[in-house]
């Protein structure tokens, strides 16, 4: 590494003053907590200052607390060739606020920003094309929620009749499931095959 992460981490905060609300240093990684207010700003800092030059855009997710008032935390991961080092950046941002795109920055944003938008529903305000991503069309919901069912809502199928897949709420069919009694909690009544060796011990 060409420069000290805690000598950087004080030169990106005494450069950028408030729009760093933290700056900590864990796992020989750099972490930053921003605003929504201030992200794009940080981010082309971060990209063209000559001591930082993090031009490699790595990743960006979600996070859902939903006990939180800002439920979703959107971490940015970035890296310096120059430095040899990685830095996140995290901000908080509401249920149906809006944070502005990475993508005039970051061009390569666009995919991941699509992905954290079908999977918690997160807003990106200034992106050139914000749809669903892996989800299918139609979808309700937004999957990694963490009050989102685990069954989902529908269940999709190949309808013979209709000779098309079709789309039903889900159901849970209980008399369809095959017990065996084979638990290894309970036991079982007779000796498994091998199981007669242990007896003599």
């Amino acid at each position: 590494m060409s420069e000290n992460l805690e000598e950087l981490a004080g030169f990106i905060k005494e450069s950028q003053g408030a729009a760093i609300l933290s700056a900590d240093i864990a796992y020989g990684e750099l972490t930053l907590v921003t605003t929504s207010d201030a992200i794009i700003e940080l981010l082309t800092f971060l990209r063209e200052n000559a001591r930082c030059k993090f031009v490699n855009f790595i990743d960006l997710c979600g996070v859902d607390w939903p006990s939180r008032e800002k439920r979703f935390d959107v971490v940015y991961h970035l890296m310096s060739p120059q430095q040899n080092a990685r830095v996140r950046i995290k901000l908080a941002v509401a249920d149906g606020e809006t944070i502005p795109s990475a993508t005039s920055v970051f061009p390569g944003a666009e995919w991941f920003e699509r992905e954290a938008y079908d999977m918690y529903g997160i807003l990106f305000s200034g992106h050139p094309d914000l749809r669903r991503i892996l989800t299918d069309y139609g979808f309700e919901g937004y999957p990694l929620r963490k009050d989102f069912p685990t069954t989902g809502y529908v269940e999709v199928r190949y309808d013979d009749e209709v000779k098309r897949v079709v789309y039903e709420p889900v159901e849970l069919k209980q008399e369809f499931r095959n017990f065996d009694f084979l638990s290894p909690w309970e036991g079982t009544d007779y000796v498994l095959p091998g199981d007669e060796k242990a007896e003599g011990h």
